[in-house]
């Protein structure tokens, strides 16, 4: 048995616990200690149990909790070399405890077989992560501006799939944000759009997801309803039936969600 919980999945801060119910590891840890501790023993985890933390990349909405849960806690740190420099130099707590990886790399992490895989972002050296065990499998594919094939082809075999729909690019071009910014969303380094996220789901549909979960939306550019209703029409274009042939939900932005069981 898998299991999945987002502990947040927004642009102020993004974590998620993957479970075997034996090894226990963060994807990112971008909220604080604090709200990462309570939120484990909630769910029946003790801190001291966490395997580690899988960092995607060196943004602060991802790794901003790290720093005080490297003093609690005796944790791992999983990174590509670009992301591990950019740790040192921030988190000098990091150095010594950083096992650094090339992305295309396949980890062993306590009993979960990690898959690696490069995304792209603008940061140093980010990546996307599917974890695995007991032949069970989830990926988990944020932070990105484009679908490449590398990604594409981490979706293939995975039950679950937690997807990026950040934005409605129409909201993104008519809003306040300065047109920099605007630029850097909508680039081909940015974040998917609600568009382009429903055609990443389309494919880990129908390569296999039964579970999908919307995550990273912007607060400003989008709405848990608006990301929804694309993704479900998109599904429903190709003949998949949205609550019959797969689950689709939206990850909350600011809160703990449900634990889905791969």
């Amino acid at each position: 048995m898998l299991t999945v919980t987002t502990l947040a999945s927004g642009s102020s801060g993004n974590s998620a616990l993957v479970s075997d119910g034996r090894t226990h590891v963060l994807v990112d840890a971008g909220i604080s200690a604090r709200r990462i501790t309570r939120s484990l023993r909630e769910l029946g985890v003790a801190p001291e149990e966490l395997a580690g933390v899988l960092v995607t990349h060196e943004h602060t909405d991802h790794i901003c909790g790290i720093r005080t849960l490297l003093k609690q806690l005796p944790l791992r740190v999983y990174a590509s070399p670009g992301t591990g420099a950019q740790l040192c130099r921030r988190l000098p707590e990091a150095e010594g405890r950083l096992t650094l990886f090339a992305p295309g790399d396949t980890l062993e992490v306590g009993t979960l077989e990690v898959e690696t895989f490069p995304t792209p972002h603008d940061t140093a050296q980010s990546v996307g992560y599917t974890l695995a065990a007991g032949g069970r499998k989830a990926a988990i594919v944020t932070d990105l501006g484009h679908v490449t094939p590398a990604v594409a082809r981490a979706l293939r075999g995975a039950h679950l799939l937690v997807a990026e729909t950040n934005h409605d690019v129409e909201w993104v071009r008519s809003g306040p944000y300065p047109y920099f910014l605007k630029e850097r969303i909508l680039g081909n380094r940015g974040h998917l759009s609600n568009e382009a996220g429903a055609e990443l789901v389309c494919q880990g549909v129908e390569w296999g997801a039964q579970t999908v979960v919307l995550a990273h939306l912007s607060a400003e550019n989008n709405t848990p309803a608006r990301a929804l209703d694309t993704v479900t029409r998109a599904l429903a274009a190709r003949g998949i039936r949205p609550g019959e042939d797969v689950a689709v939900a939206v990850a909350p932005r600011a809160e703990r969600g449900e634990t889905y069981v791969v």
